[in-house]
């Protein structure tokens, strides 16, 4: 009988530990719109950090910027965020998708560079001996002087 009591106290712990720590917000913002904020706002970050001038030329602060374009509020993203970090598993998975997603960026972005600098490489003249043909056109264009 006592193991059994046991038995079910630990099955009764373990189902209760499955319980969410922290309720789900009234405003709560969904996981693909949770993951496209997180998404700009590690890009913003980004860009603040390397060209911080960028950002203040165009007088742009990227939380207010990122609440305006998906119409969320602060305290919205906070409680949501703050639901999603309550559960390491599904906030990984975000982690995640929003590392490929950079990933992903950059490897493109690095793409695009490379195909631009070759386009804006001059192109070299050869350098070829000289000949008597062009002995002759510099002692023609020398007498044109």
């Amino acid at each position: 009988m006592k193991k059994i009591i046991i038995l079910l106290a630990i099955v009764f712990v373990f189902v209760s530990c499955k319980d969410e720590v922290i309720k789900k917000p009234n405003r709560f913002i969904e996981k693909e719109t949770m993951i496209n904020i997180m998404y700009d706002l590690a890009v913003l970050d980004g860009i603040k950090y390397q060209n911080p001038a960028s950002l203040d030329s165009f007088k742009i602060n990227p939380k207010k910027y990122i609440y305006k374009k998906y119409k969320v509020d602060s305290l919205q993203f906070a409680q949501s965020n703050i639901y999603y970090a309550s559960n390491y598993e599904e906030y990984s998975a975000i982690i995640d998708q929003i590392n490929i997603r950079l990933v992903a960026t950059k490897a493109e972005v690095t793409a695009l560079i490379k195909a631009q600098t070759k386009k804006k490489k001059p192109i070299k003249k050869a350098i070829l001996p000289k000949s008597k043909e062009l002995d002759s056109l510099e002692l023609s264009q020398k007498k044109s002087l």
